[in-house]
């Protein structure tokens, strides 16, 4: 059995601010027995004003947030998992980036969304990720982490069902999908998809989000969830900011798929007939 912390928090547009927070979830986490925290996308800032945030981005050797959360990792002997921040690219543009920071406090790894989010809302809200940022362009699993193998997503990745199989097919043991998602997305969405991606693959998924009214004006969903290969949910942290706790158990994959081996049916899927 595993004990893992999830963050559920309110990103502001102070980067010293959202570190100071990270790095009290950290404490907490360590402090109550967890042996890696996962953390929202978008964890070092959340700001919807481009050129107010522009002032404050920073390459990754250079963010403030990353070096906090490295240093607390690392007095805290706990794995983090930085679901995601923003950090300047090499092409000029911004990488919506996940980072694996082990108990010593080393980045063992980096992943880049690779799904962008360009949307208009009935709300009347308006959303254009590819105007700020650069997607991604590898899938990326990690291995030994506290929850075994660690298959990285980040948001709107979720519904791209094809990334999530990939991941299982690769072995992955846990699932992460740290999210920002709007509030009438999330009512709508968020339990429906995760628990469907947990199901299909059979495995864990683990999703911190953000919640709340934040700084910029925005809304978040909240519920950050844990959910077994069976579908069930371990841990719903609704509306509440701060740290929660969730026990896993890896050998509940091996049951679950015995009870249904979907990933040893999987077959190549022919080329359509248009009829």
């Amino acid at each position: 059995m595993t004990r893992i912390a999830l963050f559920q928090s309110t990103t502001g547009i102070e980067p010293a601010a959202n570190a100071a927070a990270l790095t009290d979830a950290i404490e907490q986490a360590a402090a109550g027995g967890a042996e890696i925290l996962f953390t929202p996308e978008m964890s070092g800032l959340l700001d919807r004003d481009s050129q107010r945030a522009a002032k404050v981005l920073r390459a990754q050797d250079e963010d403030q947030v990353l070096a906090a959360c490295r240093e607390a990792a690392a007095r805290h002997r706990i794995w983090v998992h930085i679901g995601s921040l923003a950090v300047l690219s090499d092409d000029g543009k911004v990488a919506n980036r996940s980072f694996i920071i082990d108990r010593e406090g080393k980045v063992r790894a980096t992943y880049d969304k690779i799904h962008l989010f360009d949307v208009d809302l009935p709300t009347g809200e308006s959303w254009r990720e590819s105007s700020v940022y650069s997607p991604g362009a590898g899938v990326v699993v990690v291995n030994g982490t506290p929850v075994g193998k660690l298959g990285l997503t980040i948001c709107y990745d979720l519904r791209f069902p094809g990334l999530f199989a990939q991941l299982a097919e690769s072995d992955a043991d846990v699932i992460a999908v740290p999210a920002a998602f709007t509030v009438p997305t999330g009512k709508a969405h968020w339990h429906i998809l995760l628990r469907a991606r947990a199901i299909e693959a059979g495995l864990f998924v683990v999703a911190a989000a953000q919640v709340g009214h934040h700084e910029d004006g925005r809304n978040t969903f909240g519920h950050s969830l844990v959910v077994d290969p069976w579908g069930e949910i371990l841990l719903d942290m609704s509306e509440e900011k701060g740290v929660g706790f969730a026990d896993i158990d890896l050998k509940r994959i091996s049951e679950v798929r015995a009870r249904i081996p979907a990933l040893n049916h999987r077959r190549p899927i022919p080329e359509a007939v248009i009829l």
